[in-house]
Order: structure tokens, then C-alpha cells, then sequence
């Protein structure tokens, strides 16, 4: 193998760039070239290729996004979008690709790898941390991170003006970000797509602390399991008590990436590249206990990602 593709895909996230300079520095130690491809699976179908050398990488790995941009693509969904695709491929000499991204990623590349017999290794690389086969993904770290520095700041109000404040997050299919803040941030309350609430038992739990002269009060909502606007009416409704809200938003994806998504993305970037050139294929890497693994992407993408829900749960109401 001699020439690399790489791409990211789907939502950006904190330490692409960091893992995108380690496929480019890995691949050029390894005497190899490597096509940066633009815009995700829509500028693999479009021909968007850049040569990228040690250069091209320079100074990118404290910066959040990605240099290569990102999009998603209805026309890779079909066959004639992935028969393009795979054509402007071989058309450039390009014999293995990396994609980084998260599942809707993977499943593209799962079977684009099958239908051409072309070797793909995928990096997972999503805010939510919801890919099998890996104990985290990169973005995630910067993710959270950036989420409890705002529920910090907002604490600042709802204490000074004895506020109930309803901060919504990321989290669509996924708990992960708003369970992993409002335990860090001393929350008093979490809404997740995996657990149903009572909003009635909430609200029992907000008048018993206000009589105790609790005087703040912060409920962390993922987006996937309700609107912080829907809640927040609610609660008025039946406390009768002043509530406030706060849609952290696309805030999360950004930023400088923490020391660990940087640590992330050069470990998995390199390993990556490692693979495909030892001849693997189809399956994405991850990191278990501290070791490199990998996943198959049929594993990756069949199986839902087990979030220990019960423990955080019992430590928030323990610690509140």
C-alpha cells in the first residue's frame, strides 16, 4: 500500500485535527502518501483531494473542528454514490481509507468495505461516546468539559439568585454527556433518553428543598429525552417557583481539545494507520483498560453501548 485516504465524517468534534496529524505524520514516517478528502463521504464522491504532507498538519493539533470540513452525504446512502465514490478512489491511486467519525460513519464504511472489497479502518471520533468497542471516543473529553464549565458558570446565577435553572445538552440517542456533568457539576437532577423521570416525584423533591431552605437548583436534560423549555414550564406550573433555562447547543463540539482527546487522537491516528498497512480491514480501533483494541464494524454499529445509568443515578442522590 502506498497511498492513504483519509476523511471525517458527520458531526465534528474536539481532536480530529489531533488524529488527523498523526494518520498524515504516521504514514509519511512509513515512507506512504496520504489524500486528505474534503467534506466527508460527499467530497469522496466529488473527487475533493489534497496531498497532505507534514506541513499541512502543522499547529492543527490544539485546534477543535476539522480542517478537513465535514458533511454528511445523502448520495453515499445509495449505490450509485458509493460506485462514484470508490471510482475517484482508484482513479487517484488511493488503496486504503481511514474514516473518522461515529456510527452513521461507520455504517457507510461498513458497506462501502464489503461491496468493493476496499480496506477501511474507522476512528471513532463523537461527542456522545456511544460507539461499542471503545471505553471512550474522541471529542468526548473536550465535550463534557466544555458542558460542566458552562453548568459552573450557571451555578454562579442560580445560586445568587436562588434560581431553579434547566440546562439542556447534547445527547440525542445517548445520556452520556448530560450523566457525566451533572454528577461532576453537583447537579440535583438529570433527564436521559435511557431512564424515563416522573416529572411529579421532581417536582415533590424541588418544594421538599425549597422548605428545607434550599435556595438553587440545577436539572441537567439530555436533548433526546426532552425540551429544557417543556420541563421548565412544568416545574413552574406545579412549584409555582421561578425556573430559568439554558440550551448549552453546538458549544459542546467546539473548542480547544483537552490533554486526553489530543492523547486520543495521536494514539488512534497512529494505530489506524498501522493496521491498514498490516492488511486489516472493516473493523474501527478503540481503547479498553489502556490498550489499543479493535472492533469490527458490524460489532461496532449492531450493538447498543451499555451506559452504567444505576450509579450515576444513585450517586447524584446521594451526593445532592
Amino acid at each position: 500500500m502506498k497511498r492513504i485516504g483519509v476523511l471525517t465524517s458527520g458531526g465534528d468534534c474536539s481532536g480530529m485535527n489531533a488524529c488527523l496529524r498523526a494518520v498524515v505524520r504516521t504514514a509519511l514516517f512509513r515512507k506512504k502518501e496520504v489524500i486528505g478528502i474534503i467534506r466527508g463521504y460527499e467530497g469522496l464522491i466529488n473527487g475533493e483531494f489534497k496531498p497532505l504532507g507534514s506541513r499541512d498538519v502543522s499547529g492543527i493539533v490544539n485546534l477543535g473542528g476539522t480542517i478537513l470540513k465535514t458533511a454528511r452525504s445523502k448520495r453515499f446512502l445509495t449505490k450509485e454514490g458509493r460506485r462514484r465514490a470508490y471510482k475517484a478512489l482508484k482513479e487517484n491511486n488511493i488503496e486504503g481509507l481511514i474514516v473518522i467519525g461515529g456510527d452513521g460513519s461507520f455504517r457507510g464504511a461498513d458497506v462501502f468495505g464489503k461491496e468493493f472489497k476496499f480496506p477501511v479502518i474507522g476512528i471513532p471520533a463523537t461527542i456522545d461516546n456511544d460507539i461499542v468497542g471503545t471505553d471512550l471516543t474522541l471529542g468526548a473529553d473536550t465535550a463534557v468539559n466544555v458542558a460542566l464549565d458552562c453548568i459552573d458558570k450557571i451555578r454562579d446565577t442560580a445560586t445568587s439568585l436562588e434560581r431553579i435553572f434547566v440546562i439542556e445538552v447534547m445527547g440525542r440517542d445517548c445520556g452520556y454527556i448530560a450523566l457525566e456533568t451533572a454528577l461532576a457539576g453537583g447537579c440535583e437532577e438529570v433527564v436521559i433518553p435511557e431512564k424515563s423521570y416522573d416529572i411529579d416525584k421532581m417536582c415533590d423533591r424541588i418544594v421538599e428543598g425549597n422548605l428545607r431552605g434550599k435556595i438553587s437548583w440545577i436539572i441537567v436534560v439530555a436533548e433526546g429525552a426532552g425540551k429544557a423549555e417543556d420541563i421548565a414550564r412544568k416545574i413552574n406550573k406545579k412549584t409555582s417557583l421561578e425556573v430559568r433555562i439554558t440550551v448549552l447547543g453546538h458549544i459542546q463540539r467546539g473548542g480547544r481539545p483537552t490533554l486526553k482527546d489530543r492523547i486520543l487522537g495521536a494514539k488512534f491516528g497512529n494505530f489506524a494507520v498501522e493496521l491498514l498497512l498490516q492488511g486489516k480491514r472493516g473493523v474501527c480501533v478503540g481503547i479498553q483498560s489502556e490498550k489499543l483494541v479493535t472492533t469490527s464494524f458490524k460489532s461496532a454499529i449492531d450493538n447498543k453501548k451499555w451506559l452504567d445509568t444505576g450509579s450515576y443515578f444513585r450517586l447524584i442522590k446521594i451526593l445532592t
